[in-house]
């Protein structure tokens, strides 16, 4: 073994490979061949601009709440890598990661892997060995060329398409479609959430032969007060209706898309299964309010225009004092395209470094990105999160909220810099 602790691997994973993301399925596929990984269990797949995550919470959920045991792969972490690999719920451990990135380093007989690929396989083996009943896989980037991809789907989801990562999935809604629709698979159910029809998304269903079911005219969702309803179809194409469905914590646009794909399972997931697995299915740092001594503490992963926009309307309906926002952003995000509202929500910004991210963008960049945006050059200011966040946290009145997003590096580093007492309260 090349290493026995997991955070020396992380290291090394981190430089071995000369690109971050090296999109391809040739080297990853050639070792999984040599891994000869046996997962004989169904495997849903979900890709999508946003949501990618809620979707797969809720399918893990609702699926152990019908008795199933869950293997989940999701990407990236918030503060541990082992949060990428679940099983019925719970991390795996480090010396389980070890082994499993030892058996990679051992298959791949000096192919380089990205860290994603790498990371990929290593969740592969552990799925394999631990046999769960049902793998749910989220993919990382795109997804024709994702690593994720060299498993067939036997129900494949995309939550939504909208402008991300333009710098290789393509600078407009077609183009980033018809990467999302690589998931698709011959004679397969491929779930579309996003109300929006994709025309690249339609036409590669056509291509692969694969059965398209999509949010509008297949199925949909009526909310009302104290509950809410879902219209689709069963595997027979015939109507269905779930009524009384409790509130979720996460978006109902991704309930009900999970709810549709579940309706091709190879077994029916019972109507108990389906609403207590809403009612516990939650995932960090998507809108996530905590309350803090101080304030009320907002965490948001969102990172592009399309996910700042739902943030904005969040907080206009939420937010009843001053919004303080800690914001950081990756250098390849278009700045000035996701201001949107967003600008109009915030009362002052403040501009982390993230130490050790060299994909971030400058805080001073960025400082002269929203001023150029047309924000007052007072409401901007720099930062260093672990010195100032506690004097920032003390400023704040109880109806305040702070904040935190642009990336999941931005929220893991506002959780890593809260004072002892405040993360305490935070997480519990």
């Amino acid at each position: 073994m090349r290493f026995t602790q997991l955070h020396d691997w992380l290291r090394w994973l981190e430089v071995q490979h000369p690109r971050q993301i090296d999109l391809g399925l040739e080297r990853v596929a050639a070792v999984a061949e040599t891994l000869a990984l046996d997962l004989p269990m169904p495997v849903i797949t979900v890709a999508g601009t946003n949501g990618k995550g809620s979707c797969v919470a809720l399918l893990n959920s609702i699926l152990r709440a019908d008795g199933y045991s869950v293997g989940s792969y999701t990407s990236p972490h918030l503060l541990r890598y082992n949060e990428r690999v679940c099983i019925d719920g719970e991390m795996v451990d480090d010396a389980a990661l070890c082994r499993a990135f030892a058996e990679v380093d051992r298959a791949r007989q000096g192919t380089s892997l990205s860290y994603f690929e790498f990371g990929t396989l290593a969740a592969l083996w552990l799925f394999a060995e631990a046999a769960p009943d049902v793998l749910v896989l989220e993919v990382g980037l795109g997804g024709r060329l994702d690593a994720v991809n060299i498993i067939d789907a036997d129900i494949a989801i995309i939550s939504s398409v909208d402008l991300d990562h333009e710098s290789w999935l393509g600078n407009n809604r077609e183009d980033i479609g018809r990467e999302k629709a690589g998931i698709m698979r011959t004679a397969k159910p491929v779930v579309f959430g996003d109300p929006r029809p994709c025309a690249a998304v339609s036409q590669c269903a056509i291509d692969k032969l694969a059965h398209l079911v999509e949010r509008g005219s297949d199925f949909g969702f009526e909310d009302t007060a104290e509950s809410w309803l879902w219209r689709g179809v069963d595997r027979n194409r015939q109507p269905k209706v779930l009524a009384d469905l409790p509130k979720p914590e996460l978006l109902l646009d991704n309930a009900a898309t999970v709810i549709q794909a579940l309706q091709f399972f190879p077994t029916e997931i019972s109507h108990e299964a389906i609403r207590a697995g809403i009612e516990q299915a939650s995932v960090p740092a998507r809108g996530q309010r905590l309350r803090l001594r101080q304030c009320d503490l907002v965490l948001d992963v969102a990172h592009n225009a399309a996910a700042v926009a739902r943030l904005a309307d969040r907080l206009g309906q939420e937010a009843a004092g001053r919004t303080v926002a800690v914001f950081a952003l990756m250098a390849d995000k278009k700045l000035e395209s996701l201001l949107g509202e967003i600008r109009h929500r915030i009362d002052h910004w403040y501009l982390p470094e993230l130490p050790g991210n060299d994909r971030a963008m400058a805080p001073a960049a960025l400082r002269a990105g929203l001023i150029a945006a047309g924000i007052d050059e007072r409401r901007v200011e720099l930062i260093d999160l672990h010195t100032d966040l506690p004097e920032v946290l003390n400023a704040m009145a109880g109806d305040d909220t702070l904040l935190a997003f642009g990336s999941f590096f931005t929220v893991a580093a506002v959780l890593e810099a809260l004072p002892a007492s405040a993360f305490a309260e935070a997480l519990h």
